[in-house]
């Protein structure tokens, strides 16, 4: 699998006259290469081109993990001596004949500390987004990367149904929180979870982005209730908004309204299958209830080794979506001050259709 992506990686430089593609840690290196490494104030960069195979700057005490890569790699560590990590950047684009080569990076991950030193390396090296490589290699999923979403989503909603006996009056957000990463980890995801979970109660749930903090559950609230888990790399990202006791009659306006939306959305069917027409189905459906300016984002995002990627579902894009597209459908309606609703699911492109992954019901559960 490896080899076929960088084979891949390999072919789309020729395609855009791109010399050297420099990853450094975090997911596109876990992509491309199966090799984990955090970002820390210790570079790690993969350097791929033609002709030879990738090499890859890497902390001297790592040389283990380095030697169990799936795929041939020409080394080029450093120690702790800060003086010696100059050196491995330079020997790196020597191994290519690289010192006037046009270097693609991905532009949101590559930082300046990995930048300055591949600059310092050589000064006749120019430097470019290579974003749409990424994008264009990394958005369509295979067969096993969205059984890995689908693991994760199971563990994400499973996590949640142990988690709502939990919600009461006078329990706290935080608590909330607190019980649902627990159940989440207990239920088979990786440590590492695609985002801290949102739990927003009452006024709080109109803020799309809310912190889970102190304050406690009150009868009448709606609870926006936002999380996910991570499965062999891959996430989930599932948002469910609950009553607790009686809400009053334009909240569960609001309610109806945004799983009209939300399943609007997930209904498109082609010729409509372009970002924009998506969204649009949802911003519609709002729009004539009369919330139109109450729906502030986008409709939805992708999803796969990161919480946000491409593509993203959202008016003037016009992205084709085409079969192994993953994504959500996450419509919103968000008064200030007195509450929000935000249903969101997530789904993957076939030939004909949108198919929903999630299974949680969308009907308004009272708690």
């Amino acid at each position: 699998m490896v080899n076929k992506r960088i084979e891949k990686l390999i072919q789309q430089l020729e395609n855009d006259q791109i010399d050297l593609i420099a990853i450094n840690a975090g997911q596109n290196l876990a992509y491309f290469s199966g090799l984990h490494f955090h970002k820390s104030e210790r570079p790690a960069v993969l350097l791929v081109g033609k002709g030879k195979a990738p090499a890859f700057i890497f902390p001297e005490f790592e040389q283990e993990k380095v030697a169990n890569a799936a795929f041939d790699i020409a080394p080029f560590a450093y120690t702790e001596n800060l003086s010696t990590w100059g050196d491995a950047f330079k020997k790196a684009l020597h191994y290519f004949n690289g010192h006037r080569s046009m270097v693609g990076v991905e532009p949101t991950a590559m930082r300046f500390l990995e930048i300055n030193l591949l600059q310092r390396a050589s000064s006749e090296i120019h430097i470019t987004s290579a974003a749409h490589i990424f994008n264009a290699l990394r958005t369509v999923k295979d067969n096993e990367e969205i059984n890995s979403i689908r693991q994760a989503i199971q563990i994400a909603e499973t996590a949640l149904k142990s988690t709502i006996p939990f919600i009461k009056v006078g329990i706290t957000e935080q608590e909330i929180a607190n019980e649902l990463v627990v159940n989440l980890l207990r239920n088979g995801s990786e440590p590492e979870l695609p985002f801290a979970p949102i739990i927003a109660s009452g006024p709080n749930s109109a803020n799309p982005h809310a912190v889970p903090g102190r304050r406690k559950l009150r009868d009448g609230d709606l609870i926006l209730i936002d999380w996910g888990a991570r499965k062999n790399g891959y996430i989930s990202d599932i948002t469910r908004t609950f009553a607790l006791g009686s809400v009053d009659d334009e909240l569960m306006r609001i309610y109806k309204i945004v799983k009209q939306a939300n399943d609007a959305a997930r209904q498109t069917l082609p010729p409509n299958f372009i970002s924009e027409r998506i969204d649009f189905a949802a911003r519609n459906v709002i729009k004539k209830k009369g919330y139109g300016k109450y729906f502030i984002h986008r409709t939805g995002h992708g999803i796969g080794l990161e919480a946000h990627e491409e593509p993203y579902i959202a008016a003037n894009n016009s992205t084709k979506i085409v079969s192994g597209m993953t994504f959500t459908i996450e419509p919103g309606i968000y008064l200030p001050g007195k509450g929000g609703v935000r249903i969101e699911d997530d789904v993957v492109a076939s030939n004909d259709k949108l198919i929903t992954l999630t299974s949680l019901n969308r009907e308004l559960k009272t708690l």
